[in-house]
């Protein structure tokens, strides 16, 4: 039964709910799970004309966020950090302009929810300002408006990164339905989408992981893919454990083969060879802020740099791209995604 669904995937055909069921069941280190891994670098390979890519994000600011999403350290209920402090202009243009000369194939601004919107704009104008015309900006930052997703569009970014996180709703105050409404408006802006099924814990079930995968192909972003949570010392989550990068590389195969040819790129996040082996094209350098560290600056802690990225493409046989992201200038933004 796996092998057919996995024909049926590799063929071009979308999935079911049934069968992307059967996929997420297989047991690890399976027969099964060994041929889903296998499958999903074929598909990756064939959609990204070969080529991975390492993306590099720098975090904005240390808040104690409204947002209280439970997996976050900087959730105020989790009381990891107990004070704001935003990363200056000019260090925030020094760090993109490393990752700039680093050779990332994008570039990343991220901020918490507490971060004004209009300073983020005005910080990403001396970025912009700083940086190659054609390097790629892309956007992390909390839920926005039609009028500012106008504005994002005009600032320079290329797209935005969103999600809807496992559990939202449940454990973030976030409503799902806001989510999705902040991809329609990037979507109207004219902005791409980077997606992901994450953040990924011991706990979550299969009905939920297939919910949020089917989520990441309906919306047609530019990636797809899935991504761990990382528990936060000493918060409500961290008694649910760590789900293992063997089990994640499973994971994130099946959210290939779901996702199909159409979505070039497939994440995984935090950087590790049996993911990217199993079929992932995109992984991230960090620097500043990072949600999954107690650490004021994740450089040289628990976020790696472009070099150190490009290693681990290499112990897995993917040729890396050189210059601006494939999967943020290949295609023009569309509205036309099915959950609209």
């Amino acid at each position: 039964m796996v092998k057919r669904i996995i024909e049926k995937a590799l063929s071009g055909n979308t999935l079911n709910v049934a069968e992307i069921s059967l996929l997420f069941e297989a047991p690890l280190f399976s027969y099964d799970s060994s041929f889903i891994r296998a499958a999903a670098r074929q598909m990756c390979e064939k959609a990204s004309n070969g080529f991975a890519e390492v993306h590099a994000q720098v975090g904005l600011d240390i808040a104690r966020c409204p947002r209280n999403c439970l997996f976050c350290s900087f959730a105020a209920c989790n009381g990891v950090f107990s004070e704001n402090l935003d990363l200056p202009v000019e260090e925030v243009v020094n760090r993109t302009r490393d990752f700039e000369n680093d050779g990332a194939n994008a570039i990343y601004l991220m901020a918490t929810a507490r971060y004004p919107f209009e300073k983020f704009i005005e910080t990403a104008k001396e970025v912009k300002n700083s940086l190659r015309s054609d390097t790629i900006l892309v956007a992390n930052i909390d839920d926005f408006s039609e009028k500012q997703a106008v504005q994002l569009k005009d600032t320079g970014f290329s797209g935005v990164y969103h999600a809807v996180r496992m559990g939202e709703g449940r454990d973030t105050t976030i409503p799902p339905e806001k989510r999705l409404q902040t991809f329609r408006n990037a979507k109207e802006a004219g902005l791409l989408l980077g997606t992901c099924v994450e953040p990924i814990g011991r706990e979550h079930s299969i009905n939920e992981l297939v919910e949020k995968t089917i989520i990441t192909m309906e919306v047609e972003p530019v990636f797809s893919g899935a991504m761990r949570r990382i528990p936060i010392p000493n918060t409500e989550m961290e008694k649910y454990g760590t789900v293992s990068e063997a089990k994640m590389a499973h994971i994130l195969a099946v959210t290939r083969l779901v996702t199909g040819y159409n979505i070039p790129g497939n994440c995984t996040h935090e950087p590790n060879v049996i993911g990217v082996a199993a079929g992932a094209n995109l992984i991230w350098a960090e620097t500043g802020s990072n949600p999954r560290d107690t650490e004021k600056d994740t450089e040289d802690k628990r976020g790696l740099n472009v070099r150190q990225c490009r290693e681990i493409f290499k112990e897995a046989e993917w040729k890396v791209l050189s210059g601006p992201s494939n999967f943020f200038t290949k295609r023009e933004a569309t509205n036309t995604a099915r959950i609209f």
